[in-house]
């Protein structure tokens, strides 16, 4: 297939990264009704991000016709381009994610696209197979995770296939791409609840809003019958008279009864003091229940003959309540009824011993103007004990410390994170999916809904697949419930209300848990998180292509065979999602095991062919490395040689960690990821860093500040390129590395700038684009470059092309450079400074007389942007450094904004690419050397830098228009 002509791409050449980056910061902030809400998946992809990048990798760029031959000039180019990035910038936009507008003028520029590359290879022999006009190529994201990149491949109009090894990962792009398109448009078929249904839903049932109806009104089914069977469990608490005592909040209370929000319980173990050894005491991190101003309640524990008991006090919060019995980090406590220090070790050999228990510190119950905090009784405390789970996860619960610390505690399998009454509760509510599945069939059928007798898992879209659907939607919400339903959830005082487990990506070991009332109307409530997630339905999802989910794994997989491929693939050492998952697996397979029978057929997640550099799963930490490596290159080489020619492959890779060595950033998993790419037969031709997790942080204090994710878009490595021998390597990188920096850093008229932060990584594409097309990079020795080696050679290219030396920079700002680099904004002796102006060119006097430093009593500093005079012009100044100019522009951009720094600008336009690159430069400078706060200054500017010009344009209009009317 030699012969094919393949327009490149937009990806491929330039995106407007800032808008892409903006967008998927702000949807990080985003909860109700994002796709994410669905159910819980770690390291999801944003959609702006996603949907930018699928777009910009199928439509042609402008630039190619010039290089077949068209007549299009490169402004033309840059003109077509910039209504692409206009595309982009809408679509990446929250509010027009199922704009129809925006989304059909994307869909129509990869229609439009498409057909041109399809009369380019209209003479192809295999142009009916893979160039038909009428007919976009399919999509497949054969790490699919959480579904964000198929979802915005069937939001753009592609046919959509997801493909994943973990069954969790495989039932969450089930429910977002494959489900709902096969009931689109229907009506509700249960008459039940209808006073659930929304005003504006009453005539409106289009997309799957109805599915979604649906879904609510028979969870308010399980939900009741599951209340008739287990209601005793969770009774309206009475408020006793000596509930009420010293406590004036309560006395309106006295004699009703008040439904439960929630009961917080201590762990316990036996005291370490021989006098005590006989009572369990508490292990609590914090007795604050409230911190609200106004409303502060915590616990107290009143020690009496030998015993303790905890009661609830209102007022100001002693600072022992703040720390509980929490004595140090980590699990050391003290005994509460003797002072006795109790070890993390001790805490542990209890745990293990299984002699660990619980005591209820407190009760949250809803008052009449808001909740209230009740000392616990001995029948709360009973009846929580009375609970006989029939069933309990038996799983073990994988050795990981790094993310997994309960095993050394004594709970050890998912059955141990649970209190009888939560796994009584999740059962019941497991149990009834079978029932609710069969009256779901029934109404169908009874709404006049054809059944073609097809399961779901079959490719149904009858009764029978519309019942097994109810019930999936269902089992997610029993899923997340389980989240919310487990004793690591913890209590937030600041709130108010507890905290689900997996708020980052782990399960630690908590003392002082929450066990929520799963029928109290608040978190932990089934009908509250079936809710939440059907908003998703509801407005979220639009409309979007038919879906097809499956569990492959991906190194063996055949589903991408001529299809549009973009990929977020698992990341080196990071954390295991397969043992993370195995704590919603078990949930899944009691409650959907008869839906999809072949995906939950196993006891637990498939873990051996995770591709996860996981130390303690092989042996060792080379062990790891060396199986993701092979992995990651197996699955890397299936995707390379089945995609679709006429398309580049995106891959996501994101940081977790970094460090700094002679300049250049390294990254032991970014390497390591490098190579298998490169040795899976692909070709890297662009590296764009996208920051989608970050979000406002854009420097770390005192590490390297790069991007959370970095698209990698490759294409197949031609065959037959030969070796390149290591000098030949530097001389291609010195000839093409300066051209793509230019237009990276915004030399182009109209290209947005790369800010400094992600410039490393973005100009990554263009070296490793020349690294990776040959079949291998040759040291002087022989032997085969490394991508370390690589990337080393590659970062120096980057730094000398931003060095004030390389440029035609005047001679006060060479020294200023100079001297910033050897000592920031420190004092140094006038003798070294002087040596080093006059080697430059300028001298000690002659800088400080252009207001950039401070001379005296033998001393020379650099002045910094905010100790430089106000009210500079520099019209007036008759020595104006672009080290001068550049530091007044961030001194006006810090504290006056980018119009006044635009005006200044405008003074001095001729200064304005100098000032530029400068800050550039700086920016690299200060971040090898870990000055994170002045970096952050010069980054600043560039990012602003659009703003800027464009402010100091707008202000040299006007002083145009005043000159005329003048």
């Amino acid at each position: 297939m030699t012969d094919i002509k393949i327009p490149k791409k937009l990806i491929e050449v330039a995106l407007p990264l800032d808008d892409i980056n903006a967008a998927a910061a702000r949807e990080k902030s985003i909860r109700h009704g994002h796709p994410s809400t669905l159910h819980l998946w770690w390291a999801r992809r944003p959609l702006a991000a996603a949907r930018a990048v699928i777009f910009a990798q199928m439509v042609n760029d402008p630039g190619y016709q010039r290089e077949i031959g068209y007549g299009v000039n490169k402004q033309e180019a840059e003109k077509k381009r910039e209504k692409l990035f206009d595309i982009i910038r809408d679509l990446v936009k929250w509010e027009n994610t199922n704009n129809e507008e925006v989304l059909n003028r994307a869909r129509d520029a990869i229609w439009e696209s498409w057909r041109e590359t399809c009369h380019l290879n209209r003479n192809h022999p295999q142009a009916n197979e893979l160039f038909n006009p009428e007919k976009l190529p399919a999509f497949h994201d054969p790490f699919a995770g959480g579904g964000a990149i198929p979802l915005e491949a069937q939001r753009l109009g592609l046919e959509s296939y997801a493909t994943d090894l973990n069954p969790v990962a495989v039932m969450i792009n089930k429910a977002m791409i494959e489900i709902p398109p096969r009931f689109e448009g229907r009506e509700p078929v249960n008459s039940l609840g209808r006073e659930t249904r929304q005003a504006n839903l009453v005539n409106d049932w289009s997309g799957y809003k109805g599915l979604a109806e649906d879904v609510r009104r028979y969870g308010g089914w399980v939900r009741d019958r599951a209340y008739e069977q287990i209601g005793d469990l969770y009774p309206d608490l009475e408020v006793t008279e000596a509930m009420a005592s010293g406590r004036d909040d309560l006395t309106d209370y006295v004699g009703s009864k008040v439904k439960v929000i929630a009961w917080l319980w201590a762990r316990t173990v036996k005291s370490p003091n021989p006098a005590f050894n006989d009572i369990s005491v508490p292990l609590a991190s914090s007795f604050v229940l409230s911190n609200k101003k106004g409303q502060e309640a915590y616990i107290e524990p009143t020690i009496y003959d030998r015993q303790y008991k905890f009661e609830v006090r209102r007022g100001d919060i002693p600072q022992g309540a703040k720390k509980g019995t929490k004595a140090a980090r980590g699990a050391n406590f003290t005994c509460v009824l003797s002072g006795t220090p109790i070890t993390g070790d001790y805490v542990k050999e209890q745990g293990q011993k299984g002699q660990m228990s619980s005591k209820l510190m407190a009760i949250v119950a809803e008052g009449k103007k808001g909740r209230i905090f009740l000392s616990p009784n001995q029948e709360a405390e009973d009846v929580a004990r009375s609970a006989n789970p029939n069933w309990i996860p038996e799983t073990p619960i994988a050795p990981d410390k790094r993310a997994l610390w309960t095993p050394s505690y004594g709970l050890e399998t998912y059955g141990d994170l649970f209190t009888a009454r939560q796994l009584v509760a999740l059962e019941t509510f497991a149990d009834l999916l079978k029932e609710v599945t069969e009256l779901a069939f029934a109404d169908a059928k009874k709404a006049g809904m054809q059944d073609d007798g097809l399961k779901l898992h079959e490719g149904g879209r009858g009764c029978t697949a519309f019942g097994e659907a109810i019930a999936v939607y269902l089992g997610f919400a029993l899923s997340k419930l389980s989240d919310s339903c487990n004793t690591i959830v913890t209590w937030k005082p600041s709130m108010n209300q507890a905290i689900h487990m997996f708020t980052r990506q782990a399960i630690p070991m908590t003392w002082d848990y929450v066990e929520p009332n799963v029928f109290a109307g608040s978190m932990g409530d089934f009908s509250v998180t079936l809710n939440n997630m059907m908003r998703v339905l509801d407005k979220e999802i639009g409309k979007i292509s038919t879906g097809t989910v499956c569990q492959q794994d991906a190194a063996t997989q055949k589903v991408s065979i001529n299809k549009v491929i973009s990929t977020d693939p698992p990341y080196y050492d990071n954390i295991g999602y397969a043992d993370l998952s195995d704590f919603f697996y078990v949930w899944m397979r009691k409650s959907l095991r008869g839906v999809y029978p072949q995906l939950f057929a196993t006891m637990a997640v498939p873990k051996a062919e995770e591709l996860v550099a996981t130390p303690y799963r092989h042996g060792s930490k080379d062990a790891a490395e060396s199986f993701f490596l092979e992995g990651m290159t197996r699955a890397i080489e299936n995707l390379a040689g089945s995609g679709h020619p006429g398309f580049p492959i995106s891959i996501y890779y994101a940081f977790k960690q970094s460090e700094t060595k002679g300049g250049s950033t390294s990254n032991t998993g970014w390497e390591t990821f490098l190579e298998a790419v490169i040795s899976a037969g692909l070709a890297i031709d662009g590296t764009w860093p996208m920051r989608t997790e970050m979000g406002n942080r854009m420097i770390g204090s005192g590490t390297n500040a790069l991007a959370s994710s970095v698209v990698l878009i490759c294409q197949k490595r031609k065959i037959g390129i030969g070796t390149l021998s290591r000098r030949q390597f530097q001389r291609e990188l010195r000839a093409e590395m300066p051209e793509a920096l230019e237009a990276m850093i915004g030399g182009e008229s109209g290209q947005t700038p790369i800010a400094p932060v992600d410039l490393a990584q973005a100009a990554i594409g263009p070296g490793m684009a020349i690294y990776s097309k040959y079949d291998a990079v040759l040291n002087q020795d022989g032997s085969k470059m490394s991508v370390h080696d690589a990337l080393i050679l590659i970062n120096k290219e980057i730094t000398e092309f931003l060095n004030p030396d390389a440029g035609s920079y005047d001679t006060d700002t060479l020294f200023c450079s100079d001297w910033f680099d050897q000592y920031g904004w420190s004092q140094g002796e006038f003798g070294i400074a002087d040596t080093l102006a006059r080697a430059k060119g300028t001298s000690v006097e002659g800088v400080r007389e252009a207001g950039v430093v401070e001379a005296g009593a033998g001393k020379v500093r650099l002045l910094r942007w905010e100790d430089m005079p106000t009210g500079w012009d520099p019209k007036t100044d008759n020595r104006v450094p672009v080290w001068e100019a550049c530091h007044h522009i961030i001194r006006e951009l810090n504290q006056r904004g980018e119009a006044a720094a635009g005006a200044l600008l405008a003074r001095m336009p001729e200064q304005g690419e100098a000032i530029r690159q400068l800050a550039y430069h700086l920016y690299t400078l200060c971040e090898r050397k870990k000055w994170a706060e002045d970096a952050r200054a010069y980054n600043e500017l560039i990012t602003a830098w659009h703003a800027v010009v464009e402010a100091s344009i707008e202000v040299g209009h006007k002083d145009e228009q005043i000159g005329l009317d003048f």
